[in-house]
This record gives structure tokens, sequence and C-alpha cells, in this order.
């Protein structure tokens, strides 16, 4: 199955989450050096890749949405790729929740229970991060019909299975 939502032969929601994903695992780094420089510098940090992250994964999820709504009905993919963005709401969820609870102090600095929050997103973002893999590599969603490797570059817009003449044995 292909992806639905494509720019220059690749899939989009793929070349989105990296982002969401870097900011919000960036975030919990931020949140653990505060916890042991207690520097508010560090709180900052963290509540602006928060918000980027949870931006970004709002973003990500629409071309998610797009492309799972291309998957056959009935299918384990389907299946895991409904646990895989339900997942990831949850994710941006409790991100979110961590984000407001920072809201109300003098400079960011999150309490015990924003910590838990981001520190609960980031263990549930591994798992549903696997769950896309799983969709990829072992399901084959959004990998074009035919690739291999020897499959022409996605811009020269030949089917994936054409093999280059000067690649033939």
């Amino acid at each position: 199955m292909q992806s639905r939502a494509k720019i220059m032969g690749h899939a989009v929601h793929p070349l989105l989450i990296v982002f969401p994903l870097g900011l919000l695992s960036t975030a919990v780094i931020f949140d653990i050096i505060y916890l042991f420089s207690d520097r508010p510098s560090f709180a900052l940090a963290a509540a602006y890749a928060m918000a980027g992250g949870i931006v970004g994964g709002l973003i990500a999820a629409v071309f998610g949405l797009i492309d799972w709504t291309g998957i056959e009905s009935g299918t384990r993919a389907k299946r895991i790729g409904a646990v895989h963005g339900l997942g990831n709401v949850l994710v941006v969820a409790l991100f979110a929740v961590s984000w407001l609870l920072r809201t109300g102090g003098d400079q960011w600095q999150p309490g015990v229970l924003a910590m838990v929050f981001s520190f609960a997103g980031l263990a549930l973002a591994g798992f549903t991060g696997w769950l896309g893999g799983e969709l990829v590599e072992r399901l084959g969603v959004g990998v074009d019909e035919g690739a291999n490797a020897d499959s022409p570059s996605s811009l020269s817009h030949m089917p994936a299975g054409h093999t280059p003449a000067h690649v033939r044995h």
C-alpha cells in the first residue's frame, strides 16, 4: 500500500514525525537536566521544545490519518495503524497536559506531575514508534509496490519495480 499523501515521491507522514519525536524527546532530556541542575533555563527550553513538538505532532497526525484511510479494512495493518494513531494522539495529549501544568509558574518550572506526564508521553511514544516501524517494515504500509534495492529514484516518475537498463545483469 502506497502512501496517499506524498511530496516529491515520498510519503509526508514519515517526513514529519521526526520533528515532534525529536522535540518531545529533547524536552524530556531538558527536564532531566533541570532536575539535576536546578537551572530554570532548562525548564524554559523544555517548555519551548514541548510546544513545538505538540504542534508538529498534530500536523504529522493529519497526514498519518490520510494514509491510514488507505489501508484495507479488516487487516492487521488497519488495527495496528489505529492503535499507532490513537496512541500518538495520547502522546500529544500527555505532553500538552505537561505543558499546561508548567504555565502557572514564573519561569515554566515543571512540578512533579508535569514531569510524570512528559515522561509517560515519551515512554508511550517509544511504543507507538515501534508500531509505526511494524506498519512499514513488517506490513509494508507506505512502501511502493515493487520496491527493491535497484529501484529508480522517486523523482524519475518510473515505478519502483522498474529496473534501469544500466543496472540489469
